[in-house]
Parts: structure tokens; C-alpha cells; sequence
């Protein structure tokens, strides 16, 4: 909205719709920081170390917006006496300072906020710390009961407000990180119960202290790790070097090489080479590994010798490019960067496969679980040889799981599929020795209850996180078919060429400045309203519900087509633009699908409305289909087809920016009751929030195990000192 304010253009003649406009928008945005402030002064008012400095950020913050709402008070300028008046048209530096003051004064009140989220957060973990050196201490039942109670209260809380911080992270990776260190936490809350009992039963039994240890441990380690996401810092100021993956290595690698077409000079063959050699390494983990099958490993040995040859032959054109940048060369230096990526992507495919291949194995074998069926059969018959067998067979199970996790984060594709990767190898790691010692405890002392229930409790633990690695395989699958993954993934688009052998082909074109310059009043309102579906979508409280996804990926199409007449963002060419103008009219198709599926489910009266708004989507997204796939010869053509296609996308989301509300409210008339729309929830300190971030259409974080954790809290009677 400032934006739109601040880069409006003065002119002579100001229609009364202009004038409008810009005096909505001031209203707007004063209206906006109103409620801001509200908030913020909510916070400082219950947060008295930070009140002055989050009350005097509030009173710029409110200053900056009134005085944009009297800027931009224009319609009393057709009145000769408001000839006195200062306006945004008098006094547009005006404007700019108070945009500045508002900028800065926001900034300030969200940084002191988020202060005091981060404090809440160490403040609980400190607790839960306490109280889990208590229980690591305590020595009768009765007073184990006493202190769990509490701890159990405390993770609760430490639950909920983690899982508010993960989902107001931005950042996918910490995301992936946050929700790996609870996973762990949620599981290790159960084993801490069961491993303690086991110990206070049996004190003088040396595994039964060794399992105790493990999870305590681990716990410690997963609280540590929250903390370092929370407050970004590691310890002693250590960088955290995230080890690198074949599919990451490649990806890279291949940027580089394609971007010699636009820059014969940006790096040195030295670097190229440097990259290749860092991801063949890499492949030998394949190579090396007992689990890898013989032809999978030839076949990988073999790519690794041909991309060696192609990047030869790749830096041998290059070169004499450099020196002489004839017709010839340029054509034999694009076939040399076509074959050196296409190598990389059959090495890609070829590492894929072998990894995935080996999990779908190894996870079809170990279905059965009967290495941790026999352990626990042969624990409660005390038979200590017969789990000394068993448990090397875990430790080489184990062995091949870790190996298979390894192997799948070189593929996984996305960075937070790489640490759920980790994160797997982890769990596998330590919960195959934790078994090992519940099961000796259970062998030695086979008739104890306890002993069998801490057992079951580690072994469902292990048994869990196979049933995550079928998932996990499944969406790294998805990713690499380009089913998911990724946001946005659809604007990966084929660079010319790439995927034709003729290179005398049309030559895609960019805009210019003076092109950017015309349509940029188009781009603008593409824009904006992109806003508006964006603010649209959030108000529905199911963020999985088809026509909230399909109006999110429109929104984000649309907004890379603003990008690009702004000469920005992940489309380059007119080609670029074309066809993502056809992805998004396939996309609005397959909206109009889902509205004629809700309006099926909708009251007569209410049906013919939407199925009318579904038609005229349909033939709104015909027609931008047809104007894309339209060819154009010449630069006047191309810009005509480009304003076309821009003007046909603004007039879908207009159309989009007036069903989401529409079916939002039919679904809430269908629904009485389970209302689509979710209130905002207001800010205390002292209450404990949950919440989603709607913007990211990801899965929900729900609060690791609060109602089986609430429950084992409340039934605590079973722990009776006997």
C-alpha cells in the first residue's frame, strides 16, 4: 500500500476515481497501524522490562500513520479553499519521511515482540531443565510422582509455545530443524517416564541405568538445539557446516555450467571442476556402501567417468569461446553445456534410484518387526543368550538403516527433507542400543512389569520411525517426479534449449525499460491483488482444503508475472512468462473443478451462483491459454502478447479475489457450527497460544503429544510405591 503511494505518478490531471483511491489507501494504511499498535501496547503493558521502549515504537509508529491518512486526504481538492491544504501532491517528501518513521517504528515493535517470544521460550526450557535434573535425583516412587506431574505440566507448555515458534518461522530449514528436536522431545518424554520407573524398581541394575542415562541425554540435546534455532547461535560461536548433498551439489553445479551462456568470465574452470569433484566424492558413499546393488554401482562409476570427459570437453570450447566468440563456437559450447547436464541429470537419476531402492527393500523386509517381537519374547522368558542374539541382529539392522538414511539425504531433494534424513539416522542410532538395554534389563529381571512395559514403550518407538521412513520415501519420490516439494516448484522452467536439439530455434526475449516502463501500471495492479487472495486464503481455517491450495499457487504465479515486469524474480523471458501463463490458467482450470465439486455439497439456492462463477473461470482461463500459446513474431508482437497475457491473468485474479470469499462463506453456511473462518487470537503473555501460519500451506504443527503426555500426567495413580 506504500509502495503503490509512494511510487504514484503526479499529473496535471487528477480524475476523481485517482483522488479516491489514494485517500483509501492513506485510510487504509492508518487503519492497519491502528490495530498494529493495539497489539503492541497490549504487549508492553504485560511486559514491563520492555514497556517504554515498546510504547514509544507504538507512538511513531501511530504518528507515522495519521500523518500518511492527512497526506493523503485529497478529495476536498476540487474546493478553492482547500488550496491551504498539504497533501501527497504538495508535499510528497512528506510522505516518504513518514513511510520511513513507519518502516522503522514496525521493525522496532516486532524485534522487541519477538524479543520477548524468545525470552518465554528460554525461560520455559530452564524449567523443564530443573526439573529434569529433580528426577534424575529423585529416589522413592512417591516423590518421582510429585515431580513428574510437575515436568509433565512444564513440557506441556514448552510444547505449545515451540510449536507457535515453528510455525512463525520463515525459514524452511529451521522449520525442518524445530520439528526434528520435538519429534525427539515427544518421543523422549514417554521413554524418560517408563526408563525412570524401571531404574527406581530395579536401582542396582546396571542397563536399566544406561537406558535412563540415553534418554536424559537426548533430551538434553533436543532442548539445546531448540534453543540455537530460537535465538540463531550456536555454541562457542560455532558455524554450523550442514554436510552437502549429491542432488544440492549437482543442482549447483548445473547453474553454474548454464550460466556460461549468459557470462563466458563470472568463474574459473578451476571452480567447475572443484564442484565436480566434491559431488563425485560424494558418490562414493554410494559405491562403497555393502548395501548398494553391483549394477547400480557400475552404473554410477561409469556416469562419474563420463561427466569427468564431458566437463573436459565443456572447458575446451569455453576457453577457445573466450578468445574467439564465433557462431560456430557459441552453438558447439551450447551443445557441450545440454550434454555435461544432461550426464549430471542421469547420474542424478542413477544415485535416485539406488537409494530409494534399497529403502523400499530394506522397509518391506523389516515390516514384520520380528527381531523386536523375539526380543521381547526371549526378555520375558530371562533367556540372556538367546537376546544377546538378537540384539547383534538389531545392531546390523540398525547398521542398514542408518546406511539407507544416509544414502536417501543425498536425494532428498529439499533441505528439509535432508534433516528429516538426519534426523532419521539419528533416532536410528540411538534407539537401537536403548532397546539393546531395556531388553538386557528385561532378561534379567523378567517377571518385573515395569522392565517389559519400558521395553514395549522403545521398541514402538523404533517401530514409529519405520512407519515415517515409508513416508519420508514417499514424498522424496514426489519431489524428484516434481509432484511437490519445494515452493513453487512449477516456475523450474526449461531453459531454451534444454530440452530441444534445434539451436537455431527463436531466440527468447526480455523486456526492456521502456517496455517495463509501459506495463508496469498492469504489473501493479497484479500485485495488489495478489495481496488481496494471499489475505483471502488466511482467513480460511482448513489451510489443506483444494480451493485454498489451488488460489495459493495461482497467487504465487501471479506474483512471479508481476516480478517479471519489474525486470525480477525467477522468470527471465517472455518465453519464461508464456508459459507460466498457461500453468496458471491449468491451475485456475483445476479450480473451477473443485467449485463444482463444492457445489454439490452446497444449498440449491446457493448452487447456480457458484457454478456461474465457476463457468466464467473456465472461459476466462481458455482464453489466457489461447493468448499464450498464440505464436508472435517480432518485438511489437511479443510485447502485445506479454500486456495480453498480464491483463487476462489481473482479470482471473480479480475473479479469484471474489470466489474465495464467496465459497468460504457457503462452506460456513454448510457447516453450522465448525465455522471456515478462524478469529485471531489475541496476544497474552501468560496463555498458552496455539496457532498456523497460513501462509505456508505445509503440514500443521501440531503440539508433540500434549494429550497423550496430559493423560499419562493425570494417571499417574499407577505408580504406586509398592
Amino acid at each position: 500500500q506504500i509502495t503503490t503511494l509512494i511510487n504514484h505518478k503526479d499529473k496535471p490531471k487528477r480524475s476523481d476515481k485517482t483522488l479516491q483511491a489514494i485517500q483509501r489507501v492513506g485510510q487504509a494504511v492508518n487503519l492497519a497501524v491502528g490495530r498494529f499498535v493495539t497489539v503492541g501496547e497490549a504487549i508492553a503493558n504485560e511486559n514491563h522490562e520492555l514497556k517504554e521502549e515498546m510504547s514509544v515504537a507504538c507512538i511513531e509508529a501511530r504518528r507515522a500513520g495519521e500523518t500518511i491518512a492527512q497526506l493523503t486526504d485529497v478529495t476536498s481538492l476540487d474546493h478553492p479553499e482547500s488550496d491551504s491544504h498539504i497533501t501527497i501532491f504538495t508535499d510528497k517528501t512528506g510522505v516518504v519521511k513518514a513511510a520511513r518513521l513507519l518502516l522503522s517504528s514496525v521493525t522496532k515493535v516486532l524485534v522487541l515482540a519477538d524479543r520477548i517470544v524468545i525470552k518465554q521460550i528460554i525461560t520455559s526450557r530452564n524449567k523443564v531443565l530443573a526439573t529434569m535434573e529433580q528426577l534424575e535425583k529423585v529416589s522413592s516412587f512417591q516423590e518421582f510422582v510429585q515431580i513428574f506431574s510437575q515436568f509433565g505440566n512444564e513440557m506441556v507448555e514448552f510444547a505449545h509455545l515451540t510449536g507457535d515458534r515453528q510455525n512463525d518461522l520463515k525459514d524452511e530449514k529451521k522449520k525442518a530443524r524445530m520439528a526434528a528436536s520435538r519429534a525427539v522431545l515427544e518421543k523422549c518424554t514417554m521413554m524418560l517416564l517408563t526408563a525412570s520407573k524401571t531404574c527406581l524398581r530395579h536401582p542396582d541394575c546396571e542397563s536399566a541405568r544406561i537406558n535412563k542415562d540415553g534418554v536424559f541425554h537426548r533430551m538434553r540435546l533436543a532442548l539445546e538445539q531448540v534453543i540455537e534455532i530460537v535465538t540463531d547461535s550456536r555454541p562457542n560461536g560455532e558455524n554450523e557446516m550442514a554436510p552437502i548433498s549429491i542432488y544440492s551439489g549437482i543442482k549447483e553445479f548445473k547453474n553454474k555450467v548454464e550460466g556460461l551462456r549468459e557470462n563466458l568470465y563470472f568463474l574459473s574452470k578451476e571452480n567447475l571442476s572443484t564442484m565436480l569433484e566434491v559431488i563425485l566424492e560424494h558418490t562414493e558413499d554410494f559405491t562403497d556402501s555393502a548395501y548398494t546393488s553391483h549394477e547400480h554401482r557400475e552404473h554410477i562409476l561409469e556416469l562419474s567417468k563420463q561427466a569427468k570427459m564431458e566437463l573436459e570437453q565443456l572447458v575446451s570450447v569455453w576457453m577457445q569461446a573466450q578468445n574467439q566468440k564465433t557462431k560456430d563456437l557459441m552453438e558447439d559450447l551450447e551443445v557441450a553445456i545440454l550434454k555435461t547436464c544432461q550426464c549430471m541429470n542421469e547420474l542424478k537419476r542413477e544415485v535416485h534410484s539406488a537409494a530409494t531402492s534399497l529403502a523400499a527393500d530394506l522397509l518391506k523386509y523389516h515390516t514384520d518387526h520380528m527381531v523386536l517381537k523375539a526380543l521381547k519374547i526371549t526378555g520375558v522368558e530371562g533367556n540372556l543368550e538367546a537376546v544377546a542374539e538378537y540384539t547383534c541382529k538389531l545392531s546390523e539392522q540398525k547398521e542398514q538403516l542408518v546406511e539407507m538414511c544416509r544414502l536417501l539425504r543425498h536425494v532428498s531433494g529439499t533441505e528439509p527433507l535432508e534433516i528429516t534424513c538426519i534426523h532419521a539416522e539419528d533416532t536410528f542410532q540411538v534407539t537401537g542400543p536403548q532397546i539393546i538395554s531395556a531388553a538386557e534389563t528385561l532378561a534379567l529381571h523378567p517377571s518385573s512389569k515395569i522392565a517389559k512395559e519400558n521395553l514395549e514403550v522403545f521398541c514402538e518407538a523404533w517401530e514409529s520411525q519405520l512407519s515415517d521412513m515409508s513416508l519420508l520415501l514417499r514424498e522424496i519420490n514426489d519431489v524428484f517426479e516434481g509432484r511437490r516439494g519445494e515452493k513453487r516448484v512449477y516456475l523450474s522452467l526449461p531453459r531454451p534449449g534444454k530440452h530441444n536439439a534445434n539451436l537455431k530455434a527463436l531466440k527468447p526475449v526480455r523486456l526492456d525499460t521502456e517496455e517495463q516502463a509501459k506495463i508496469a501500471k498492469l504489473g501493479l495492479e497484479l500485485h495488489l491483488l495478489t495481496s488481496d487472495v494471499d489475505s483471502e486464503t488466511e482467513k480460511w481455517e482448513d489451510q489443506e482444503n483444494e480451493i485454498v491450495q489451488h488460489g495459493q499457487g495461482m497467487s504465487s504465479m501471479a506474483y512471479s508475472m508481476y516480478l517479471f515486469t519489474r525486470g525480477e524474480g525467477l522468470l527471465k523471458t517472455t518465453q519464461d512468462l508464456f508459459h507460466q501463463a498457461e500453468i496458471f490458467a491449468t491451475e485456475g482450470t483445476k479450480l473451477a473443478s473443485a467449485l463444482h465439486a463444492l457445489s454439490d455439497q452446497v444449498h440449491d439456492d446457493d448452487k447456480p451462483l457458484l457454478l456461474l462463477e465457476a463457468e466464467k473461470l473456465i472461459s476466462m482461463c481458455k482464453q489466457l491459454q489461447i493468448t499464450a500459446k498464440a505464436s508472435a513474431q517480432g518485438k511489437s508482437a511479443t510485447f502485445t502478447k506479454v500486456d495480453a497475457c498480464i491483463l487476462k491473468t489481473r482479470n482471473v485474479m480479480t475473479l479469484l479475489c471474489q470466489l474465495l470469499p464467496l465459497c468460504c462463506k457457503l462452506l460456513r453456511k454448510n457447516k453450522a457450527g465448525n465455522g471456515c473462518l478462524k478469529p485471531a487470537p489475541p496476544w497474552k503473555e501468560d496463555r498458552i497460544r496455539t496457532g498456523t501460519n497460513a501462509r505456508t500451506p505445509e503440514r500443521r504443527v501440531d503440539t508433540f503429544g500434549i494429550k497423550s503426555l496430559e493423560n499419562h500426567v493425570t494417571n499417574m495413580t499407577f505408580l504406586e510405591s509398592k
